[in-house]
């Protein structure tokens, strides 16, 4: 990796640091290139490690040059270093070469000289939606990372994006990475059989027919060190609330399961009900701690009362899908007690049984399947239901049993279909791969979907800031 495009004096020292990191590659390049790959990737102004998580593998087809186009400063770095530790692991290296092209403002240089054909996006969000359009109304395909808008102002201009992208032929895609957890993708399975989930129940406000809670942490230490986060995803006008985040895996999942290659139409299918929202405070020394900046910089002086950054990440949002009745409760904590980590609980009620996803203390924090029959002498026959699913599925799913456990039932997962969250990226890339080279595999519903669920997180969010500051319950085991 060689950063050629780096100018300017106070840019050498970035030079060197890539360049000693990495290495040399210039003998490499000087050999006769093969014929250029399909794909040919940039990425722009990178704020956030998922950008870096797309490149923790290679892939046929991609080519290993990858042309980065951001400001100078800590987010660039941190890519960078991101990229640099895939490329130097001991075990399976990757053998990215990275083109570093600074600039203030990166996005018209990288459409002026645009040396790829696919465009990654992960970092600040509020600008998002402004990349996209302007990505592929120049052409090139779109990896992005949620969430796409903040605003349901906005949902003209993600629409707007969709419909060229179908015109110009190019795919654009979100990352929805829950989508590939087996647990999820088993959940999806179950409460598509009848035999074993009936068919869903309604719900109402109150006893809704979808609930999730998601929990995630501020605060994580990696490796004995703290994860650092940058300032500026303190920031709510820039990252987004706790359901315009977090938020939109949860309304992706509830879709994606209850209606399987449907597209919703939000603006008759979706009613959003009722949402309320509540800060985690932060005290300075933890901010200190979780950003490494000296103290609160002045665009979050607003929101810093008596000593503590007032941060509103925490939403739950009540809404109907065709008259399903779902609830979503997203949770931003200061850090996850000792042995735990980020928890996920889902639970869909059937008219013969509840599917319910929990990551709970009892299971060691690791997200589990259970099937709850709704009368005790349903038990053998649901019992014998999951298992014929099973074995229709077992070419997908191999390996995966069920065993009872009192009243309920839990499915018994293998060890090799858990492969973990970062490596859900390279999954979503593969699939997004498959798109850019046949863009009519791209199906239908996604377009429809991805408004209707940016429509419930926008919506649902500015809806939370027209009624008093609330806590919601928490229900997750």
């Amino acid at each position: 990796m060689t950063p050629r495009r780096l100018r300017g004096s106070r840019l050498l020292w970035l030079a060197a640091v890539v360049a000693a990191a990495i290495g040399d590659e210039t003998a490499d390049m000087a050999q006769t290139p093969p014929a250029a790959p399909a794909v040919r990737l940039m990425t722009l102004d990178p704020g956030h490690f998922h950008a870096a998580l797309i490149q923790k593998e290679m892939y046929p087809g991609v080519a290993s040059q990858v042309h980065v186009y951001a400001p100078l400063g800590p987010d660039l770095l941190g890519h960078l270093a991101r990229v640099t530790a895939y490329n130097t692991r001991a075990a399976a290296p990757t053998s990215w070469q990275l083109e570093v092209h600074t600039d203030e403002d990166p996005r018209p240089r990288m459409l002026r000289e645009k040396p790829g054909n696919v465009v990654v996006l992960s970092g600040k969000n509020r600008a998002k939606i402004g990349h996209i359009v302007a990505s592929v109304e120049a052409g090139l395909h779109v990896l992005a990372d949620k969430p796409w808008i903040l605003r349901s102002a906005d949902l003209p201009m993600l629409d707007r994006a969709l419909s060229e992208a179908d015109r110009k032929g190019v795919a654009a895609y979100d990352i929805m990475t829950e989508r590939f957890e087996v647990t999820l993708m088993l959940q999806r399975e179950l409460v598509r059989d009848e035999a074993t989930f009936g068919t869903i129940v309604a719900g109402s406000p109150a006893e809704p027919g979808v609930y999730m809670e998601s929990v995630h942490h501020l605060m994580k230490v990696v490796s004995g060190a703290p994860n650092i986060r940058p300032a500026w995803f303190f920031d709510t006008s820039q990252q987004g609330e706790g359901l315009n985040d977090i938020g939109t895996h949860l309304v992706d999942l509830a879709h994606w399961t209850l209606f399987p290659d449907a597209g919703l139409d939000y603006k008759t299918d979706i009613k959003v009900l009722a949402a309320q929202r509540w800060p985690t405070m932060i005290p300075e020394a933890d901010f200190r701690r979780v950003t490494g900046q000296a103290g609160f910089p002045d665009f979050l002086a607003a929101s810093v009362k008596q000593g503590q950054l007032e941060y509103f990440c925490n939403t739950l949002v009540t809404y109907s899908a065709r008259g399903i009745h779902t609830k979503l409760n997203v949770i931003w904590d200061w850090e996850a007690p000792a042995g735990a980590g980020d928890t996920h609980f889902a639970v869909y009620r059937g008219t013969r049984s509840r599917i319910e996803a929990r990551q709970a203390k009892a299971d060691g924090y690791r997200t589990e399947l259970y099937i709850v029959p709704n009368a005790p002498r349903d038990m053998p026959a649901v019992l014998a239901a999951v298992r014929a699913r099973l074995a229709a599925a077992a070419k997908t799913y191999p390996g995966v049993g069920v065993e009872e456990r009192g009243s309920e039932l839990r499915l018994t997962i293998p060890e090799a279909l858990r492969v973990g969250h970062e490596a859900h990226f390279a999954e979503v890339t593969r699939n997004f791969l498959r798109y850019v080279g046949d863009r009519r595999q791209l199906p239908a519903w996604e377009r429809p979907s991805m408004l209707a669920k940016y429509f419930v997180t926008t919506t649902g969010t500015e809806l939370s800031r027209t009624v008093p500051v609330a806590v919601a319950p928490r229900v997750a085991p």
